[in-house]
């Protein structure tokens, strides 16, 4: 007898698709950065075409993401705040983070750039001459993983900005989007993924000021949740959903994910 052997993505729909629309859904827990630039408009539907698996996203800060993962409103988890991340993961709602993507974070502001950091290299020293230059910074101070990057580059450069609140420190307990209004509004600094930056639209004179710097890596896990933790995640559809993300095929179509040409997220193999 000759056997005929299928190919393992067919198995995959034959078997997903055996189940009702409802068992084909997962819901993603996840950040703004990514929803916002247009990267899920991208991204899901050539996973949706593939599997059969239709993924709807809550798009909040990471510490929103994370608080509702924990109170079981998901099936996956993907944010960018290793450390909260890794607490995650011990405190035994996750087994496992996976490694998807990266980018940077850059402090834009002025074109003019009143407190000259433009040329320099170091992201703590350029907090340093805001605070002491009294300049006009605003922070999303929402917990987000934007908010954590730049509290821990307060804490390295020794200083506490809320001793500036409402003078040159403004706490906009927002988004990214409201908070880069914010920021223009005012003619103040602010820290901002390159995702974010790229697919916003209200600039005016507003760049790039500082670039480059190691310490603003921003790198992008994903996370099945815990049975264990939340019986009803749906772990065949959101463990296979990770496993094409970080599969040669979907690290791929990640790199070429672009806005205005220039490409948003990067990977290990692309």
């Amino acid at each position: 007898m000759k056997l005929t052997l299928i190919p393992f993505s067919i198995l995959c729909i034959l078997f997903l698709n055996s189940g009702s629309a409802a068992d084909n859904t997962i819901l993603v827990q996840s950040t703004t950065s990514t929803k916002n630039s247009g990267f899920y408009d991208y991204i899901l539907p050539k996973f949706q075409a593939e599997t059969g698996i239709i993924v709807n996203v809550v798009a909040v800060g990471t510490g929103a993401a994370i608080k509702n993962a924990r109170n079981c409103d998901a099936d996956i988890l993907l944010v960018h705040s290793p450390e909260h991340e890794k607490r995650f993961v011990a405190d035994g709602y996750a087994k496992k983070r996976y490694d998807v993507m990266y980018n940077d974070f850059v402090i834009v502001g002025p074109g003019n750039d009143p407190s000259e950091l433009g040329d320099m290299q170091d992201v703590t020293l350029a907090f340093e001459k805001i605070a002491l230059t009294g300049t006009k910074f605003a922070s999303r101070s929402d917990n987000s993983g934007t908010h954590s990057k730049e509290l821990s580059i307060w804490r390295e450069a020794r200083l506490n900005p809320e001793a500036g609140s409402g003078k040159w420190y403004f706490e906009t307990g927002s988004g990214m989007g409201t908070t880069l209004n914010t920021a223009v509004g005012m003619n103040a600094y602010t820290l901002v993924d390159r995702a974010s930056w790229h697919s916003f639209s209200n600039k005016h004179d507003f760049r790039i000021i500082l670039e480059g710097d190691k310490r603003l890596f921003n790198p992008y896990s994903i996370m099945l949740i815990s049975k264990l933790k939340c019986p009803g995640v749906k772990s065949k559809e959101g463990q296979l959903f990770i496993e094409w993300l970080i599969s040669d095929k979907g690290q791929n179509e990640i790199s070429r994910f672009t806005i205005d040409g220039r490409q948003v997220f990067n990977t290990k193999r692309g």
